[in-house]
């Protein structure tokens, strides 16, 4: 991805070169999201930090799923939101602003089972006030790109956070395969904008160009906002990749507008797949299995690339 070049032109050929780029940021941008093949920082035990709710020195936090809106479960959106370190190159922080009142329900389960396929789809509502968020280190996530870079080159679309911001409705679809008597999950696919609802995740992009040699978080430049609509995972024995689909993309403390969306729907058409790690991967068609035989609780496997706890009243 290179910066774009400005050039004086009349304005309808300026928009529709302005709507390429932002095809081509796209195509990047989810590529800094999630990066495979780097190991997990190692933590020093002696240095801890406070740990998620339910989280003990095997085991990351446990979802608990009622899958029923009367009987409504909660569970902490630090919990839900813990797949994102799980696919981290690097250090993140984790975030939640002060008085976070956040909760995560699943709250319903319907299942679909032929002689060879098995289709489940289950509702999940996030209720109370906050936002919940995860920063990823600029000084790692710049020293694992810098080194696919040409002398001079900008180091473009660095992912600065994903945040999940008040209250919101999805919905969680597993598809599987049946053989003989065996259920095997083959796609999780994570929707956060169902029934009409606007999806409260969005990710945070910078480029930096080099000064002095040097790649720098505070040289950062062309800050953008994409609003994630749906996450995909699919099992393979490939590499894994995770599907994305974006609702808009905005320049840094703009509001979105027509163009915002319109750039996001052609950039869908364009979106690479990005490599993931596997253990991310893996966990969520995990999680996916555990929807489909309706089991009362799942259970991440422990990180070690969370930073911290912290508390905020805004970002």
């Amino acid at each position: 991805m290179k910066t774009a070049i400005m050039i004086k032109m009349k304005p309808t050929v300026r928009l529709y070169l302005w709507t390429y780029q932002f095809v081509l940021l796209l195509g990047v941008c989810i590529a800094s999201l999630v990066c495979s093949g780097y190991a997990a920082p190692t933590r020093n035990p002696a240095k801890d930090e406070p740990r998620q709710i339910g989280e003990t020195d095997s085991n990351g936090p446990t979802m608990i799923m009622s899958y029923s809106k009367e009987k409504f479960l909660k569970n902490p959106i630090a919990s839900f939101m813990y797949f994102v370190p799980l696919i981290a190159p690097t250090f993140v922080d984790n975030i939640s602003s002060v008085n976070n009142e956040q909760q995560v329900g699943i709250i319903s389960h319907k299942i679909k089972v032929s002689s060879k396929s098995v289709h489940v789809i289950c509702e999940f509502e996030v209720l109370g006030s906050g936002f919940h968020m995860n920063t990823f280190d600029p000084a790692g996530m710049i020293a694992t790109h810098t080194d696919e870079l040409k002398k001079g080159e900008t180091l473009t679309n660095m992912l600065d956070y994903i945040k999940f911001d008040g209250e919101g409705f999805g919905i969680m679809e597993v598809k599987g395969r049946i053989t003989g008597s065996t259920r095997t999950v083959t796609e999780v696919d994570m929707q956060f904008n169902a029934k009409g609802h606007k999806s409260p995740v969005t990710i945070g992009l910078y480029d930096v160009k080099p000064k002095d040699g040097e790649y720098k978080y505070e040289n950062r430049s062309n800050e953008v906002v994409a609003r994630v609509n749906k996450l995909i995972f699919e099992k393979t024995d490939q590499t894994p990749r995770m599907g994305i689909k974006i609702a808009s993309i905005t320049r840094q403390s703009k509001p979105a507008g027509f163009f915002s969306s319109l750039n996001a729907a052609i950039a869908n058409l364009f979106i690479t797949s990005p490599k993931i790690d596997n253990c991310g991967n893996r966990t969520m068609l995990e999680f996916g299995e555990a929807l489909v035989q309706k089991q009362p609780a799942f259970t991440f496997p422990k990180v070690e690339n969370i930073k911290k706890s912290k508390a905020r009243n805004s970002i």
